[in-house]
């Protein structure tokens, strides 16, 4: 045995606690329940848990719900969900105080959903898959991005996006 902590299959799987921002704690310390890992959800509970989420000021958390969802969707579908990962792996740098880290993955996370603004795929209303608000996203994430290259501190709670319009 390597001596790393495994999970129920012998993955690597760190047994270490994090925080809200996915960091890692002292073992025995307090932390932050993890995610479960390979849930399949439909693209509107994928939402509506991100969502949870982020609203609570744990974007890292919300990342894994997304990159559960890019996993398990249509490979067409790849795309969308592998940038909502990114923007919330962003917020999770750039709240964590890591300007460079954050802006660069939050511009990335914006090119790669943009071109899903008005295509009208799943059932999102306004032309939008799934109801996501992939321009008001886009616009959000590159503004973040400038903000924290200039030196602005992030508060992951502050920030978070509105994953269906404005900030929720």
């Amino acid at each position: 045995m390597d001596g790393r902590d495994r999970d129920g299959e012998g993955r690597a799987r760190s047994a270490r606690p994090r925080d809200g921002l996915g960091r890692p704690l002292p073992y025995g310390a307090a932390g932050v329940e993890r995610q479960p890992e390979g849930v399949v959800r439909s693209p509107a509970a994928t939402v509506e848990e991100a969502q949870r989420l982020l609203d609570a000021g744990m974007p890292f958390h919300a990342h894994e719900v997304f990159e559960d969802a890019w996993k398990s969707r249509p490979r067409a579908e790849e795309a969308l969900w592998r940038g909502l990962a990114q923007l919330a792996v962003g917020l999770t740098h750039a709240a964590r105080g890591n300007p460079i880290g954050g802006a660069r993955l939050l511009r990335r996370g914006a090119a790669g959903i943009e071109a899903w603004a008005g295509t009208g795929a799943g059932a999102g209303a306004g032309g939008d898959p799934y109801g996501i608000d992939v321009r008001g996203l886009v616009l959000w994430a590159r503004e973040l991005a400038v903000r924290v290259e200039g030196g602005a501190a992030v508060d992951a709670v502050r920030e978070a996006p509105g994953l269906r319009g404005g900030l929720e």
